[in-house]
């Protein structure tokens, strides 16, 4: 018999939550409850999670009243169970309290409502229980699929949703299954590609810890349009929280009677196994990810023939990321109408963005497709902090390009990206204010890619490797005449020829930012200098002789000694020694020693 409690307490202990103190307020929360009798009446649960605030502290939700508690730590947990949930009063000092939408301003307009299709359930729902997922529709759509609908029409469903893959490419996903039901095979595949790797994207490891079951269900509905009886989900090593859960929610199906033999009663058989990867960024590229699974090294082959028609095994096999996945089973739920008046004609429904860089409100995001850049870094993300000037925004993570502030009022879809030289890519989203430099910018994502290269063909192996090298003796203040014909003429050959899209988008960054940026690099190049002063090797450190007071603190904190003076005198920098470390301009008291 299952056990109804008259409250749940969901508190957020994903990794941020842990590191903030969320372990030790769990544990804390359930002495209190032992202490005040409450044990049987109140549930802990641990979730992912529950907001985009930072650095507020470990947080929690209290249902059913949906109380958002914030900056919670283990001295604050007896006073909020007496108060809360023993007497029934708020505890009002540690209430979260959402802004009001601000009016119309220059930055744009008010804050738009997110609206949540793949994170629907994530901080609502314990992610360990399948009579949650069960009591918020779950698996009705499953059920629904597979005793009401033919597999023709469960994908004409989904063609009708025009529902595109989510993990970048933005392929059709209907069309996709499509491919695959048509081929005959004694044996067909289902994959969810839960690899996500790029810089500060998080979507798919939220959806897997937060609401596993609903993975299982769009596989399982997608693996009964296609005809397949088995499925894996692929999971980076990185992510042990969400390969506990999902192992958690596949027994917990299994037992059930959802995932097996005969599931709702019908001829259908279907089976998911979790594997996991070493965290290779190449095998989230669809035949790298499958050539892993095998037990073979992770890199990719070329195409055709593609996936659909032979893939795993050589066996017809349909690959999406776990978000898509994530909005199959409202589709078939709610209908493709439903999905459709959501988002754009072309880019219809909702996407996952993560917010990091240099903006207020960092953290994950869904909103509808078509919402403008504008609105997602100032309206929801709060624009940029300590007054500075919004200076560029990397969409698409690595693979994809930076845009500028011209191009904030641009819709937020698939082909508007890709028509302004960027792409959606995961939804991985990077701010830049005007103290970033482009330039090292382009340097960090083509040593991202250049490290995560699986090294099976020459363009990309070698081809990002010379790329790297010119950035970097760029940016030590090595730069030479060329150097910018050598980038693009590398990049153009890269790009080109490599075999899978880790490498023919690896210069997008370099090449983007050349685009819009390219007095920078000339900066760096010939005139040796850094525009934003990040590049240390290019910054040159002076004393301004009639504000120094010969303190001798500078000189003092440097660590090669090469500050020059006697005391109470004006001292000097040796440029040939000095190594462009800073110390002595964060040392001055009086504002002597200025960087150029």
């Amino acid at each position: 018999m299952p056990v109804y409690y008259r409250s749940y307490v969901l508190v957020a202990a994903d990794r941020e939550g842990l590191a903030q103190g969320a372990g030790g307020v769990i544990s804390e929360l359930n002495n209190a409850l032992r202490r005040y009798d409450l044990q049987d009446e109140i549930q802990v649960i641990e979730t992912s999670g529950l907001s985009q605030l930072k650095n507020k502290g470990p947080e929690l939700i209290i249902y059913p009243e949906g109380v958002h508690y914030v900056g919670v730590y283990e001295q604050d947990v007896d006073e909020l169970v007496e108060e809360h949930l023993l007497k029934g009063r708020r505890l009002e000092r540690l209430v979260y309290e959402e802004p009001e939408a601000p009016a119309d301003t220059e930055l744009g307009p008010a804050r738009p409502k997110e609206t949540r299709s793949a994170l629907r359930r994530c901080g609502q729902i314990d992610p360990e229980s399948i009579e949650d997922y069960i009591m918020t529709d779950g698996y009705a759509a499953l059920g629904k699929a597979v005793t009401e609908m033919t597999p023709e029409q469960v994908i004409d469903e989904i063609l009708k949703s025009g529902l595109r893959g989510r993990g970048g490419g933005g392929f059709p996903t209907g069309r996709k299954w499509q491919f695959a039901a048509k081929v005959t095979s004694d044996e067909k595949f289902f994959i969810c590609n839960g690899d996500e790797g790029d810089p500060g994207a998080f979507m798919d490891r939220r959806v897997m810890e937060s609401d596993p079951h609903a993975v299982l269900e769009g596989m399982a509905i997608g693996a009964y349009a296609i005809g397949a009886n088995q499925g894996y989900i692929y999971v980076r090593a990185e992510y042990p929280v969400a390969v506990r859960r999902l192992n958690i929610a596949i027994e917990q199906a299994k037992k059930t009677g959802i995932l097996g033999n005969n599931i709702f009663g019908t001829d259908f058989n279907f089976d998911v196994e979790v594997r996991m990867g070493a965290g290779a960024f190449v095998c989230g590229e669809e035949t790298a990810l499958m050539a892993s699974i095998e037990g073979g090294r992770g890199e990719p082959r070329p195409k055709p023939p593609f996936p659909a028609v032979a893939g795993l095994w050589k066996k017809p096999t349909i690959i999406n990321n776990v978000e898509t996945i994530a909005n199959i089973a409202p589709i078939i739920l709610n209908g493709a109408a439903w999905f459709t008046s959501m988002g754009t004609a072309k880019s219809p429904g909702t996407k996952t963005f993560t917010l990091a860089g240099k903006i207020r409100n960092s953290g994950l995001i869904e909103v509808p497709m078509g919402i403008t850049l504008r609105e997602i870094i100032y309206d929801i993300g709060g624009g940029i902090p300590d007054g500075k000037k919004f200076k560029g925004v990397q969409t698409g993570g690595p693979s994809g390009g930076c845009l500028t502030e011209e191009f904030l009022d641009t819709p937020v879809d698939f082909d508007s990206l890709v028509a302004a030289g960027s792409m959606m890519g995961s939804g991985g989203m990077i701010i830049m204010d005007e103290d970033t430099c482009m330039v090292d910018m382009a340097r960090f994502f083509l040593d991202f890619c250049q490290d995560e290269s699986c090294g099976k063909c020459v363009p990309c192996r070698v081809g990002t490797r010379k790329m790297l090298d010119i950035l970097e003796r760029i940016c030590a203040g090595g730069g030479e005449e060329g150097d910018i014909a050598k980038l693009e003429q590398l990049a153009a050959q890269i790009q080109t020829s490599s075999l899978c899209m880790l490498g023919k988008t690896a210069p997008n960054p370099v090449l983007s930012t050349l685009k819009r940026f390219r007095h920078e690099y000339e900066a760096h190049i010939y005139d040796k200098k850094c525009p934003s002063r990040v590049c240390t090797a290019l910054l040159h450190y002076e004393i301004l002789p009639e504000k120094c007071v010969g303190c001798t603190l500078c000189a003092r904190r440097c660590p090669v000694q090469c500050i020059r003076g006697e005391r109470r005198q004006a001292h000097v920098i040796d440029q040939e020694d000095c190594i462009h470390c800073g110390q002595c301009y964060n040392a001055c008291r009086f504002g002597a020693v200025i960087v150029k």
